[in-house]
């Protein structure tokens, strides 16, 4: 159970979250939305103890499992597998145990080693034993890492993979404590997952006992699973509770912004009727108590006014002018990547042509990310070379955020962006292209360590139209965006002049660019775009 009393919530001198008091208990499943920056994530945060709020106090009683949007893992040379068991401390205990088997193997006799096994193996019992191993690997299948992946250390895994992991690893820890589930706070949890792994969590977190809130762009999954609705309404800086489902909340929600219009609407005719009248009174002596009393009435009506309903906020996001290029402005030739005895893919070949259209698909893991990372020179690659092509201008979005600096600045981050473009780019100008995508005033100073996957997303995107990249390369560039957000990158898709090379999941995205051309992972099989692989988007 997690209780927040007169929660505040502020980024800088702006307020997210006015004084709250909330509720989270056993069964409540509870989607939290908002538009992006809102402060649904700032507000996540301070829930799970990762951030002081700006005032309140928060009381949590019983476990609280946590998935950012960016998890941040320590060791990243320990297995996946490891990483998940750790959940419950049965990493530490198989490691050992596996020691001392070697070590009994060799001195049987050893009556001190026999004890130790004896402990650890009682120990590992009370926490589950091999049940609980079994139970880690079904819940790892279910969310696309089989056991080859589990084999391998983190630092071998794409972006998409860890955060699969860590998901793994929380609803792993859910069934830790016998009769008492977790406390479960989840940041955009279907974040590179494919269809049939969002099916397996929505029944996953519809039969969970324990508390649940959930930021989701996914509304299958909030239609699915949510009971309650929390929605954080950046105009008023205000969390309305709905205590229904998904489907009511939304009617439930436009029937109340018809309400509030109606009543202002009421109230101001209420409020110029009272001041035409005290007007007319003042013209005589005699009347004059009268009209003063019908002014106040009038000032009170006026003060209790419900707020005026403004529309949110959209950024204007779109891509760089492209600069001049020659026909082939990018080729690779032959390359191969493996990581250890790990092999990615081999001989793949690429052509990107001027204005190019080109999407990347194959299962999670097959590579998508580290194509693209070695296309903008982030590795090398094992064999084979990249050909950059007569005025080559690379833009690059990476799905984890990797060209944002978290220790820097908003504005620092543009302005080291700015500093390899071709044009020269002011402070003023830098705000003004911020600006556009809803970063002003005070948020520019913001580190972006502290801004939310939404705003990191917006963040990148606003660095690539310093640029002027005639090819951009886009690994999942709609993640983390509200639907409106999602619509303008659709639009810049469809509008951007120069080379698009994308690896998204997501089937607008990939309609919206209209590709020419398919690169199939991990083969490397460069393909003309055809409708029938439409049904691979989602599964990639």
């Amino acid at each position: 159970m997690i209780a927040a009393t007169d929660l505040e919530l502020r980024a800088g001198a702006r307020i997210l979250l006015e004084p709250t008091t909330l509720r989270i208990q056993p069964g409540d499943r509870i989607g939290l939305v908002g538009r992006n920056g809102a402060g649904k994530t700032s507000a996540l945060r301070a829930l799970a103890g990762e951030s002081v709020p700006h005032a309140g106090r928060i009381e949590r009683r019983g476990p609280v499992g946590y998935l950012p949007q960016d998890p941040r893992t320590g060791d990243l040379d320990v297995t996946a597998r490891d990483r998940v068991l750790s959940a419950r401390g049965l990493d530490r205990l198989v490691t050992e145990i596996a020691k001392i088997q070697v070590q009994l193997a060799e001195t049987p006799d050893d009556e001190a080693l026999v004890r130790r096994y004896g402990q650890l193996e009682h120990r590992f019992d009370d926490l589950g034993g091999y049940a609980a191993e079994s139970e880690a690997g079904r819940i790892c299948s279910s969310l696309g890492l089989p056991d080859r992946v589990l084999g391998q250390t983190l630092r071998t895994l794409s972006g998409g993979q860890r955060r699969r992991v860590e998901l793994a690893r929380i609803l792993f820890a859910d069934g830790d404590i016998a009769g008492e589930s977790a406390t479960l706070l989840l940041d955009e949890p279907t974040n590179h997952l494919d269809a049939d792994s969002i099916t397996w969590l929505r029944d996953f977190l519809r039969q969970h006992q324990g508390g649940l809130v959930v930021i989701s762009h996914e509304v299958g999954l909030l239609d699915a699973v949510v009971n309650k609705v929390w929605h954080l309404d950046a105009n008023r800086a205000a969390l309305d509770v709905y205590n229904v489902g998904w489907k009511t909340y939304l009617q439930q929600r436009e029937t109340d912004e018809r309400r509030r219009h109606r009543e202002r609407a009421n109230a101001e005719r209420k409020i110029e009727a009272l001041r035409s009248q005290a007007d007319k009174m003042r013209a005589k002596a005699t009347k004059a108590r009268a009209a003063h009393q019908m002014d106040r009435r009038a000032d009170v009506l006026a003060a209790g006014l419900p707020d005026r309903r403004v529309s949110d906020k959209v950024a204007r996001l779109r891509f760089p002018t492209p600069a001049p290029c020659g026909r082939t402005p990018l080729r690779a030739e032959g390359l191969s990547k493996s990581y250890g005895s790990l092999e990615v893919f081999t001989d793949v070949d690429l052509a990107v042509d001027r204005g190019a259209r080109v999407v990347v698909l194959g299962l999670n893991g097959a590579g998508k990310t580290t194509l693209l990372r070695l296309l903008v020179g982030l590795e090398p690659p094992d064999t084979g070379e990249v050909v950059a092509g007569h005025g080559l201008r690379l833009g690059y979005y990476a799905q984890e955020h990797e060209t944002l600096d978290h220790d820097r600045t908003v504005l620092e981050n543009m302005r080291t962006s700015a500093s390899a473009a071709p044009a020269d780019l002011t402070d003023t100008e830098l705000r003004r292209i911020l600006g556009a995508f809803l970063f002003s005033g005070d948020d520019v100073n913001k580190p972006a360590g502290v801004l939310s996957g939404g705003e990191k997303t917006r963040l990148a995107l606003a660095m690539l139209v310093t640029s002027a990249a005639n090819v951009l390369l886009l690994d999942e560039p709609t993640n983390n965006l509200d639907p409106m957000s999602r619509q303008q990158v659709l639009n810049a898709l469809r509008t951007y002049a120069g080379a698009i090379v994308l690896v998204t999941h997501d089937e607008g995205a990939v309609e919206a660019l209209q590709p020419e051309k398919v690169i199939l992972l991990p083969d490397g099989v460069e393909d003309a775009w055809s409708e029938d692989l439409s049904d691979l988007i989602a599964l990639a």
